[in-house]
């Protein structure tokens, strides 16, 4: 008995001693408001989410987990970039800020700029380049200091500009003084025209130009369009009400700096082209599997379709109105390799109705689409992001041109001889002229490539958002999960 006794004791202070040297569980601390903001965002909505490992990992299902995980970054745009899916090749276009009115700005067509569009070359291996004004905002400092399309430019602060600094003198300066040059005999040579200018912000209205002309004894429409901002869709639908009261015979539209914009003013205008029959498909989305399931769960397979449509919606900045359409069998767009997103929307959505004729150089190949995604949670959290979650379809089901859209009509811009927009003979506007009476397009001899000309960048190139094409947000963040 006394031996059992002694067991007894010995067992119990041993299961004291034990469970008083049990080990803690560690706790992880919740991770930052931002961080979680930018997990939840990415993990709900992303298109490609199956293809990327993290965000598809089970075990951060798991509170702990996924906190552990988020709290090995200090730096929120690393984080955001960790999620992407191999961005240099293929989703180069999902990006995040820390202030949400940049993406605010950005959809409104509002920036702080001097004005104008531009592009830089040089000539063989000089590092020393020319910028080539393309075009200019209208109402901008640019506009007010006389500069004009076809302008040549050498220098910023009386500094030669060079492949080392023209980033620092024509971007990160609020004011400067643009020196101007002359091409004679194939070189550009510096004339004695300055003008001076400073920076303002303003709100870039798209429609570059209209008119209506006479050619070859039949009305032309032509339309320089240069962004799809749902802010100027009534201004749109006037212009193609004007091109309809004129009767015009034939349509060229100009989308060669056209990056893109919003999905749902693009489906206006190709309403305002080709005709406002809702039962006919204009394009057709595909996100994630999971949205696309409760999209379809809550409201049926068509909402995956834009259709064409009779109207223009009301917004803050716009009122419902009937939408003007020209009911064409065949159209004329000039395109670029500036040519992106909603444009290429544009033209694939068309291409199965009408006969499009592209005229240029293949376009930038952007298929997909975006939304903002805000803090619905944390109203004091101002970081915005604006990830790819949908690519679009015709109603063929063509999609994934990666390498762009291919041209029935293959032309070059000739930057070294720019014309104004319009003028018969500037260098694809004649192509496409010249193919309307039927002729036969022959090799061009551009004054750019007789100089040795080679583009370096654009001003396009710097704007980290133009070639992006969004959506709706209301479209897929009010689904019921």
């Amino acid at each position: 008995m006394k031996q059992i006794t002694s067991m007894l004791s010995f067992i119990l202070i041993t299961g004291f001693m034990f469970s008083g040297c049990k080990k803690e569980e560690v706790v992880i601390p919740n991770a930052s408001v931002v961080n979680s903001f930018v997990w939840n965002g990415m993990h709900d909505y992303y298109l490609w989410i199956a293809e990327v490992p993290t965000l598809s990992n089970p075990n951060y299902a798991k509170a702990s987990n996924l906190n552990a995980f988020l709290n090995t970054y200090s730096d929120q745009k690393k984080l955001f970039n960790s999620l992407l899916y191999r961005p240099d090749t293929i989703d180069k276009w999902s990006f995040i800020v820390d202030d949400s009115k940049t993406i605010d700005d950005w959809i409104s067509g509002i920036s702080k700029t001097m004005g104008f569009d531009f592009m830089l070359g040089r000539i063989g291996t000089s590092d020393n380049l020319f910028g080539f004004v393309r075009y200019i905002y209208k109402g901008s400092p640019a506009d007010k200091a006389g500069m004009k399309r076809g302008d040549i430019f050498v220098k910023v602060n009386d500094t030669q500009l060079t492949v080392g600094n023209y980033q620092t003198l024509l971007f990160d300066t609020p004011t400067y003084t643009l020196s101007f040059a002359n091409i004679t005999d194939h070189k550009v040579v510096p004339n004695t025209r300055t003008v001076t200018m400073t920076a303002i912000e303003l709100q870039e209205n798209p429609i570059l130009m209209d008119t209506v002309f006479t050619f070859n004894n039949q009305k032309i429409g032509y339309l320089v369009y240069n962004g799809f901002n749902s802010d100027f869709d009534l201004q749109l639908n006037d212009v193609i009400k004007k091109f309809k009261d004129a009767n015009i015979g034939q349509m060229v539209l100009d989308l060669r700096y056209n990056g893109g914009g919003s999905v749902q003013t693009s489906v206006y205008l190709a309403s305002m082209l080709f005709g406002t029959d809702q039962s006919k498909l204009f394009a057709k989305a595909q996100y994630n599997t999971v949205v696309e399931k409760m999209i379809v769960d809550q409201d049926g397979v068509q909402a995956l379709n834009d259709n064409f449509t009779r109207t223009i919606n009301s917004t803050s900045t716009t009122q419902e109105a009937s939408i003007n359409t020209l009911n064409l069998q065949k159209i004329y767009i000039i395109v670029s390799d500036n040519t992106a997103s909603a444009s290429e929307l544009l033209i694939n959505g068309l291409r199965p109705y009408m006969d499009v004729k592209v005229v240029g150089i293949n376009t930038t190949g952007k298929y997909v689409g975006s939304i903002t995604v805000t803090d619905d949670v944390v109203t004091s959290n101002k970081w915005a992001m604006q990830p790819i979650v949908v690519k679009y379809a015709n109603s063929r089901g063509e999609t994934d041109f990666i390498n762009g859209l291919t041209p029935d009509i293959t032309a070059e811009e000739d930057i070294a001889n720019l014309l104004p927009f319009g003028d018969p003979n500037e260098t694809l506007l004649k192509v496409v002229l010249d193919a309307i009476q039927g002729n036969v397009v022959t090799s061009q001899t551009l004054k750019s490539a007789q100089m040795g000309l080679r583009k370096v960048a654009d001003s396009q190139s710097f704007k980290r958002h133009a070639k992006d094409m969004y959506i709706n947000p209301d479209k897929i963040k009010g689904l019921k999960k």
